[in-house]
């Protein structure tokens, strides 16, 4: 079931990388950064994102699982 899981999420990651990339502006101007972002770059902060957040979530979900 996991390689069916990750095949369900490809197309989350690339639709939050264009999403990104939409709302790059309003995020952009309440951190101060004024520079705009292409596609490529959204995705590769998306990507540095789910990386970071992924085995959180995964602690979470097993500890609510097992706990």
């Amino acid at each position: 079931m996991g390689y069916f899981r990750i095949l369900a999420a490809i197309p989350g990651f690339f639709l939050s990388s264009f999403f990104l990339m939409l709302l790059w502006d309003a995020i952009a101007v309440r951190l101060g950064i004024g520079v705009d972002i292409n596609y490529v770059t959204a995705m590769l902060i998306n990507i540095t994102l789910w990386i970071a957040i992924a085995p959180l979530a995964a602690a979470s979900a097993k500890k609510k699982f097992f706990g």
